[in-house]
């Protein structure tokens, strides 16, 4: 039986194929993710990956219905796999805002899925290196995020110079401080 499309499945070493996912290579960027989010002193949180459809509606509207993975449970509840964590992060700050000291500084890899039509390279989950800075407003905050993201590609010997592409970040609107990685450098002998 093969897998569904648009997933992939994660073999350890040796790889029985070299066509394979390595779980090894996908737990060493995640170690490295880990080791520099902590060194700026963010603390790792994660979420459930099946949420209540109406998180991803009250944020997105409607419209995103069509882009999830969702279903009526045996409760009857509406809920969807996680297409990002925003709106979870947001939940549980909500819950417990109060007792955390601010800013609060948090990070998570999560697995996040969405039902779109499949094209090259966008397959329909993704692991990706969240980090978020909550309760602060100073430009500080966004500085530090910006190096932290820096960081996480010099940890794997990628980042721009002059004489490459440059990276694109996209301030992504939120209560929360959150860029994200639009276009990773090409580097000369194949990137």
């Amino acid at each position: 039986m093969e897998r569904l499309p648009g997933f992939r499945d994660f073999y350890p070493e040796p790889l029985p194929h070299p066509d394979v996912w390595s779980a090894d290579a996908r737990q060493y960027i995640f170690d490295k993710w880990r080791e520099v989010a902590q060194r700026y002193g963010f603390r790792e949180y994660d979420g459930p990956p099946l949420e209540s459809l109406e998180l991803y509606t009250l944020k997105s509207g409607e419209e995103i219905v069509g882009q999830l993975y969702n279903f009526e449970d045996k409760g009857e509840r509406a809920v969807a796999l996680r297409p990002e964590m925003t709106p979870t992060l947001a939940r549980m700050v909500a819950a417990h805002e109060r007792n955390y000291k601010k800013p609060i500084k948090w990070f998570t890899i999560p697995q996040l899925f969405r039902y779109e039509r499949q094209q090259k390279g966008r397959l329909r989950e993704h692991f990706q290196l969240n980090a978020d800075i909550i309760g602060e407003s100073d430009v500080a905050a966004d500085a530090e995020l910006i190096a932290l993201l820096i960081d996480s590609l010099r940890v794997f010997g990628r980042f721009c110079d002059s004489s490459q592409q440059p990276q694109r970040l996209e301030r992504l609107p939120s209560t929360t401080r959150r860029y994200r990685a639009e276009r990773v450098c090409v580097l000369s002998g194949g990137g």
